[in-house]
């Protein structure tokens, strides 16, 4: 991967960090997906030779700052995510759609898990499974993500 491919993934992975903090509505915020966290783990099974847990570290230290959250709460909980993604890639990358998309669901679902567990730590303890939706959403909307983003690396040339 040359260095246009190094800008094409970071330049995703900010993408992905401005849709995670995009203002909306209060009612809608438990509907918004993952995008980080969906993204971070494409980019972890598409090139897990460049992409991994440190993106996911700094990431994570700069949705921190943004959100204004304890500092290292989400970038403890994507560098985790990308160590799931990638111990599990090669695995990953024999399903089929549905089962990745599974699986996303699953590992975006400890995610979330260990975030409401940190946040349940520094602030009001919240006793609701609303959490896990932007896991599923995540999960629903990989398919399609996982197409789109493989046929635009191809068509760029990257990894």
């Amino acid at each position: 991967m040359g260095p246009f491919g190094y800008l094409f993934v970071w330049f995703t992975l900010l993408l992905a960090l401005c849709l995670q903090v995009m203002p909306l509505p209060d009612a809608w915020l438990v509907w918004r997906p993952d995008w980080l966290g969906v993204l971070l783990a494409y980019w972890c099974v598409a090139t897990p030779q460049r992409v991994g847990v440190l993106h996911g570290f700094v990431l994570g230290l700069m949705l921190d700052l943004i959100e204004g959250a304890p500092l290292g709460q989400n970038a403890l909980v994507l560098s985790l995510l990308a160590y799931l993604f990638l111990l599990l890639y090669q695995r990953f990358r024999v399903y089929s759609i549905w089962q990745q998309a599974v699986l996303v669901f699953i590992l975006l679902g400890i995610a979330q898990l260990v975030e409401q567990w940190l946040r349940t730590i520094f602030g009001p303890i919240s006793v609701s499974l609303e959490f896990l939706l932007p896991a599923l959403i995540g999960a629903l909307l990989w398919p399609w993500l996982f197409t789109m983003m493989q046929v635009v690396r191809r068509r760029l040339g990257i990894g």
